[in-house]
């Protein structure tokens, strides 16, 4: 069975002394539950304050927020793979639609850093998703799969360890969100697009993105296609963020 996975995007939010108050905070009443992992995407000063904080604890898991694909050079401002596990991340989001549409980055670009990430030892986090013209379009499976298809040519065992996040960018942030059902579709689009790749698209946990909050968590996860959530500005707040990573799949 896929594992549900909560993943916190904190962002350009909370330095190292803002993580661990933040996690302090959290943690006081986390209670680990079978088959539900709690994830921190932390930006990269802070990776090392959330892995300290999360060290030991099997159901949590410290993450950076973007890598660079090479090992090292002249990329000022730039964290390479090696840096972020020395860090403690574990895992590393790539292709979060702030990166596409805010900072530039191709699909070129988003291939290159799931193979660094997997080479280097990270769990890549690959977000795809549409924007509003192109879901309007009718474009989504279209966008998706091709945001998808940067996996080409990866083996099976490279594949079963990525994890997938749909974000679709009109919903991020501003409080509106595909109905579980509409996500449910995608995300079996998604399963379906791995399996042609390759994958062992049964074991890839499948997240969603976009306005989630304490009182649409419980719906989203209850569709079985969907594997867990991937949340912005209610996973800053620690009381909110529990009640999420609390949502009753059943």
């Amino acid at each position: 069975m896929r594992p549900l996975v909560f993943a916190g995007n904190w962002k350009m939010h909370l330095g190292p002394e803002g993580a661990r108050g933040f996690l302090t905070r959290y943690l006081a009443g986390h209670e680990p539950v079978q088959g539900r992992e709690v994830w921190f995407f932390a930006p990269a000063v802070s990776v090392a304050a959330v892995a300290a904080q999360v060290a030991g604890r099997a159901d949590l898991r410290a993450g950076i927020q973007n890598v660079h694909w090479e090992a090292k050079g002249a990329f000022t401002g730039e964290t390479s793979v090696a840096m972020a596990r020395e860090a403690g991340a574990t895992a590393t989001l790539v292709g979060h639609s702030e990166r596409r549409h805010v900072f530039g980055e191709t699909d070129q670009e988003t291939g290159l850093k799931v193979r660094a990430a997997l080479a280097g030892g990270l769990i890549p986090m690959l977000c795809v998703g549409e924007t509003l013209a192109e879901r309007e379009a009718g474009a989504t499976l279209a966008v998706v799969r091709r945001q998808l298809d940067v996996l080409a040519g990866l083996d099976a065992a490279e594949l079963g360890r990525m994890r997938i996040a749909y974000e679709p960018v009109w919903a991020i942030g501003t409080g509106k969100n595909a109905t579980p059902e509409d996500a449910a579709e995608v995300h079996g689009a998604i399963r379906g697009r791995l399996g042609e790749l390759g994958a062992p698209a049964d074991r890839v946990s499948i997240l969603y993105g976009g306005s989630v909050k304490p009182d649409n968590a419980a719906a989203l996860v209850a569709e079985t296609e969907i594997d867990g959530v991937l949340v912005g500005g209610a996973s800053l707040d620690p009381e909110s963020w529990r009640a999420i990573v609390r949502a009753d799949r059943d």
